[in-house]
């Protein structure tokens, strides 16, 4: 039995893709979109930051998008008659463009090469937007789903990215998941996002500069230094989890393939297979510590499309502000004018409560 696809079309012309588990109970026959949507929005501006070179999206739509609804009006679902959702149809994953996405629903390369940062800089927000639904029911999370169906959200991660890399003008592609209100989710409902950016990502852009300094091993490196300490939550096969020598975050968790790999496309069918159960297992390890599940921010951080593949490695990043069972850490000063962060738990400290976590699973 395989993972299988299908392609749709939305009303107003977005794309939307269901990927149906292995073990699947659903009839492949899908339902069209019945409704009455008004055109997609134009293509947001994003400006350059002259202090930082950063690029920055002014999106005001997004002010008007859904937030914390009942269950009578959530989007995620599938439709029925007196819920006009998203999705047409029952499904097992399902992925479709954002309505009002933060880059696109333009895509391509732009007409005048970005030179060096001047004052009054802009570029049209292209690029593409994507939400992940893990499952159709609004209840639990990606951890509480079967590793089927994790294994299932992989596979769309792999073939969005690889789909996404091939567009004219992305240069990075980001698949990540805000999990919980202490995060700023605006939906309850397990679901994910994909981010196809025009330009690469200013946290990987630092990353570059540290592999220039340390040398093209720089990851093979970090994961030998990583397995010699006493931060190690997790090691299998192909993967190793820890907690990193200099964690920001109260909870922060790094997972990296034994093997060199850009990105998630890049995994093998085998691979996968074992990611699903190694990523469930520690997504269920967050949700042991406490008594309550604790927010985090998923981010799989993936090579630039156009270059440096050869030297940036897959790398998964989970943080949580979570420092203890009704405590959460806010961005002080420090942190949030300068980026000079202070830790509040010790990594060393962060990796035993994790293996504890773990070994109750």
């Amino acid at each position: 039995m395989t993972i299988t696809t299908q392609v749709h079309t939305m009303a107003d012309g977005r794309e939307l893709i269901y990927f149906d588990d292995a073990d699947t109970s659903l009839s492949p026959t899908r339902s069209a979109d019945p409704r009455d949507l008004e055109p997609r929005p134009e293509t947001p501006q994003m400006r350059r930051d002259p202090l930082t070179g950063d690029w920055v999206s002014i999106v005001p739509t997004r002010q008007h998008r859904v937030m914390l609804p009942g269950g009578d009006s959530n989007p995620l679902v599938p439709q029925t008659a007196t819920n006009p959702s998203e999705i047409p149809s029952n499904y097992d994953v399902v992925v479709f463009e954002n309505r009002s996405p933060s880059f696109g629903p333009g895509v391509g390369g732009f007409e005048e090469p970005i030179g060096e940062p001047g004052f009054g800089d802009y570029r049209d927000a292209v690029g593409r937007c994507e939400v992940v639904c893990f499952s159709p029911d609004p209840a639990g999370s990606l951890g509480t789903q079967s590793v089927s169906r994790v294994r299932t959200v992989i596979e769309a991660w792999a073939h969005r990215s690889e789909a996404l890399s091939a567009m004219p003008g992305i240069e990075q592609v980001f698949v990540f998941e805000n999990r919980g209100e202490a995060i700023g989710v605006t939906l309850h409902h397990p679901h994910g996002q994909i981010y196809g950016y025009p330009f690469v990502a200013p946290k990987t852009g630092r990353l570059l500069d540290s592999i220039s300094r340390m040398g093209p091993t720089f990851f093979a490196d970090l994961l030998e230094f990583e397995q010699a300490s006493s931060r190690v939550v997790h090691i299998s096969e192909n993967f190793v989890a820890f907690v990193p020598y200099a964690a920001r975050w109260p909870l922060e968790l790094h997972l990296l393939p034994r093997r060199h790999v850009p990105d998630i496309a890049g995994l093998t069918s085998d691979e996968r297979d074992e990611l699903a159960v190694v990523y469930r297992s520690l997504l269920n390890g967050f949700d042991a510590l406490y008594e309550t599940p604790t927010p985090y921010i998923s981010a799989w951080h993936q090579a630039p499309v156009n270059h440096s593949r050869d030297e940036v490695r897959l790398m998964l990043q989970i943080t949580s502000p979570r420092r203890g069972e009704n405590k959460l850490k806010f961005l002080a000063g420090s942190e949030a004018a300068m980026g000079a962060f202070v830790g509040d738990v010790s990594p060393e400290e962060q990796a035993q409560s994790f293996r504890s976590a773990l070994g109750s699973l």
